[in-house]
């Protein structure tokens, strides 16, 4: 296993489509576990593929919601949410980071449950329901695999204050990249 270096915002493999996976093998086994390392590593709640520079559509989450870890990884995932909110994302209860954006905090509206349905490594059929931090996860790591950043969620003050952050940052060049330690 290898501890993967994780795309900045910037990159433009992170807003590429994902492509479907149709190779189920040892070498993708091998990689899902090079994504749980990396996303150990980081301390991160998931990681998509394309954050470390990897175009298939596959993406791991490791967290902890309501002292319960879920764990686990969807390949070809298909998403379904309950409706969005259509107010002002609260700026302590739905606060949102990425690996993708170091550092970085901004509250974020997302539907209240999810459900991903998709296979494992394996190609066998798997389906992850949820509500609250996972499902939070499981919208940002597939909005991952369809070429978006959690940023472009943002609205008013939190969408001005990113794109400012993005060019104070100079993160606007592929490339760029970061690896714990």
């Amino acid at each position: 296993m290898a501890v993967r270096p994780i795309l900045i915002a910037g990159d433009p493999r992170l807003t590429t489509r994902a492509t479907p996976v149709t190779t189920f093998d040892a070498e993708l086994a091998a990689f899902v576990d090079d994504l749980f390392e990396a996303n150990t590593a980081a301390n991160g709640a998931g990681l998509a593929a394309n954050q470390v520079g990897d175009g298939r559509a596959v993406f791991v989450y490791d967290l902890v919601d309501d002292s319960v870890r879920h764990r686990g990884h969807v390949v070809n995932p298909v998403l379904e949410t309950s409706s969005l909110p259509e107010t002002m994302p609260d700026p302590d209860d739905d606060l949102e980071g990425c690996l993708s954006v170091p550092g970085e905090w901004y509250p974020t509206g997302r539907a209240h449950w999810s459900r991903v349905t998709g296979t494992t490594v394996t190609g066998r059929p798997v389906t992850v329901e949820a509500t609250g931090y996972l499902a939070r996860c499981l919208q940002h790591e597939t909005d991952h695999l369809a070429g978006h950043l959690y940023l472009e969620r943002l609205i008013g003050r939190n969408q001005r204050a990113a794109r400012r952050m993005i060019k104070d940052r100079n993160w606007t060049r592929p490339g760029r990249t970061w690896l714990l330690g």
